[in-house]
């Protein structure tokens, strides 16, 4: 990977995590104390004696959004309404007209304070819940640029007090989503780093891509040996697997919002579109001058253009390379995207595609440079304009068939948007009793008005309840709050908010934590410092290491040489010092400065843990780790510094919380400065990717850390 794309992924990772976690320091989201509405709040939707909407297995909700001549409508009935379910007409026992006005200043708006709390707000119909998707894979680097100020002043017109807004990329998971109220951590990104867009930032920002150009180099005809039918191979698998990864995360995201709410979720989708790949059996054709290599290598570095002996990143192989050309050559993302649309109207899910590239003239640049070796053929003309028309369709489709709007082919991004802001901020809310089975099915609403020459826009659906489902349902309403459970599902969403931050590769790491030495009342405080760099070593010198406290003022320095690639550095204060949060910055010859913070909780608790890391990228030797992302062939070893002397104990849980039945493997030890130390050590192997934490220690001083296994 190259350094400029590599750390435009960083940053864009890097800052849309921050976006995710800007509201909780335990569970994800911002901390906000609960004030009562101004008088102008208050009025922003209209009656102001709003009804309070019912939550009975066989009552639905309907949002319903009319307009005439692309304005809203604004002074219609519920006698100016007629609800169908399943074509049999139903009785709307309630009404309401909601008009949407800005919520003001950022810091008038009420930030949730727990997940539970965020995912309450979400449920309430009257608050309108939006997602901006940023398609890195299909937005160039200028269009990101252009997109940048109408996104932002249509966020400011659209978001409301009670309104609620996340961010997610092809990167993310939908599970990752953080909803929160205050948009000026989306606004600072857009502003700043402008130029997220990857589709055309020329070198590979993906090692997987980088791995497809070392085995498909696009090469000049060789007249002994004629090797040109590789060319062009790279650059399609590239581009089918872009389109594959961004349309799996849409797929997910509308999966999740379907059990966010019933009510009608909006998707701000920043995309060029899609080609929608078929299957093609010509990209899975045997090539001429491609088999499985035996002995060395040979390839083409991306960086000189020259034939190079040197292993590729990730030391790719011809029949890795051949297995996923022959399965991108079977992907149907036109019957996905198909499927994306029922998903989406099930879900209740409206898209708002925007081409930020405005009027497009051509849809490919004329040389890409993101494929070792030759440049690939140019595309012709007819060509190209075929594969524009196929992406500004595929966005007008996903809009119409989810009742959104497509921004496409217009330069006047800023009118584009104002019609969003439009749409989005006049509705009614129309509720009934459905007459129909709870049978688990889907079944159809149609939304009529019976004043001419309106057009309505509604929910297409939904899913009716079961009777065990409603069972259920009704014992867990009338259970008693269990505190415990609660608590436990705070912890755990406490341990997972720390790899929200972490990114897919960076040149240098460092991680810092604090705890306690010694014990029998004699307890001092000590800090543990991590650094690990990409590369064969973190430098060839000194490596500083600075503690301060909030008044600035020096509490531990350590200069040690440096180790190899990764380096572990105890610090111990100069003085006795009190619990609170410190500053450590960090130092190597040659680089820039890091800083951080560790917190040192009261003694003899646990501020952090130290993780070790074992397999073949250590030479099968322990090895501290700033990177909290491991692979199956890997064992981790968490070290809890600090805890209690009480017998060793832990175990390993998902996600959830749910205990695995995974063996780990408990001990203790004490080292010669007197820290006392708790650790696990647990074998990758039987784990699929995905977050895991560790619980160490007894339930009642039980510590939690989570990492991740990467593919």
């Amino acid at each position: 990977m190259h350094g400029s794309a590599r750390q435009a992924r960083i940053v864009l990772l890097a800052v849309v995590a921050a976006v995710l976690c800007a509201a909780s320091r335990p569970a994800g989201v911002t901390a906000g104390r609960q004030q009562p509405q101004s008088q102008a709040q208050q009025q922003q939707q209209q009656p102001p004696a709003q009804p309070t909407f019912r939550t009975e297995a066989n009552y639905v909700r309907v949002d319903v959004y009319p307009t005439k001549d692309g304005a809203p409508v604004t002074d219609l009935t519920q006698q100016d309404f007629e609800v169908l379910e399943n074509g049999t007409p139903q009785k709307i026992e309630q009404f309401e007209r909601v008009q949407i006005r800005a919520a003001g200043p950022q810091e008038t708006r009420i930030e949730p304070s727990t997940v539970a709390e965020s995912r309450s707000m979400a449920e309430n119909p009257r608050s309108r819940l939006f997602v901006v998707f940023l398609d890195t894979y299909h937005v160039d680097i200028g269009a990101s640029h252009n997109i940048r100020k109408p996104l932002i002043d249509a966020l400011d017109h659209v978001i409301a007090s009670d309104d609620l807004v996340a961010v997610m990329t092809p990167h993310m998971a939908a599970t990752d989503l953080t909803f929160a109220r205050k948009t000026t951590t989306i606004e600072g990104f857009l502003t700043k780093y402008w130029y997220w867009g990857e589709r055309d930032r020329g070198l590979p920002a993906d090692p997987v891509d980088e791995q497809y150009g070392y085995c498909y180099p696009n090469v000049r005809r060789d007249p002994q040996k004629d090797c040109t039918d590789q060319n062009g191979i790279a650059a399609e698998m590239i581009d089918r697997r872009h389109e594959k990864l961004a349309l799996d995360a849409l797929e997910d995201l509308v999966r999740y919002l379907r059990g966010v709410r019933e009510e009608r979720k909006a998707i701000l989708a920043i995309t060029n579109g899609w080609l929608l790949f078929r299957p093609d059996d010509r990209l899975g054709r045997p090539l001429n001058c491609h088999g499985l290599p035996s002995g060395t290598n040979m390839g083409v570095d991306p960086r000189s253009g020259k034939l190079t002996t040197k292993d590729p990143p990730g030391s790719p192989t011809y029949s890795r390379c051949d297995i996923d050309r022959l399965n991108l050559s079977r992907i149907d993302d036109d019957r996905e995207f198909r499927d994306i649309l029922d998903e989406a109207n099930a879900a209740n899910a409206s898209f708002y595609p925007i081409d930020p590239r405005g009027l497009a003239v051509f849809d490919t640049p004329i040389m890409r440079t993101d494929v070792p070796g030759q440049p690939p053929p140019m595309t012709p003309i007819a060509v190209d304009n075929a594969m524009l028309t196929a992406r500004i369709t595929a966005l007008r489709t996903l809009a119409e068939a989810t009742d959104g709007l497509a921004i496409v082919n217009t330069n006047d991004l800023s009118g584009g948007m104002r019609r969003v802001v439009a749409d989005l901020s006049s509705y009614y809310l129309l509720g009934y009793y459905s007459n129909g089975k709870l049978d688990g099915k889907f079944h159809s609403i149609s939304v009529r008005v019976k004043r001419p020459g309106i057009r309505i826009r509604a929910r297409r659906g939904y899913l009716a309840a079961t009777p065990a489902a409603v069972t259920a349902a009704a014992r867990r309403a009338t259970a008693p709050t269990d505190a415990k459970a609660d608590a436990e599902g705070a912890a755990i969403s406490t341990a997972l908010a720390a790899l929200s931050g972490v990114a897919r590769d960076v040149p240098v790491r460092v991680d810092a934590i604090a705890g306690w030495r010694g014990g029998n009342g004699q307890r001092t405080a000590g800090f543990w410092v991590v650094g690990e760099s990409a590369g064969a070593s973190p430098s060839s010198g000194a490596v500083d290491v600075t503690v301060v406290d909030a008044s600035g003022t020096t509490v531990a320095r350590a200069s040690v040489p440096s180790a190899g690639r990764s380096i572990l550095i105890p610090l111990t204060p100069t003085r006795a010092i009190e619990p609170g949060e410190y500053t450590v910055r960090v130092r190597a010859e040659g680089a820039s400065a890091m800083m951080m913070t560790a917190k040192l909780p009261p003694a003899p608790d646990a501020g952090g843990a130290v993780f070790i890391r074992r397999g073949p990228t250590t030479g099968n030797r322990d090895a501290p780790t700033a990177d909290h992302r491991f692979r199956r062939g890997e064992t981790i070893r968490v070290e809890i510094p600090g805890a209690t002397s009480a017998p060793p104990s832990a175990r390993l849980l998902d996600r959830t919380g749910k205990p695995l039945s995974i063996p780990v493997a408990a001990a203790s030890r004490d080292d010669a400065d007197g820290t006392h130390w708790q650790t696990a050590q647990v074998a990758l192997a039987p784990l699929a990717a995905g977050d895991y934490v560790v619980e160490i220690g007894p339930q009642e001083s039980r510590t939690l850390v989570a990492f991740r296994i990467v593919p």
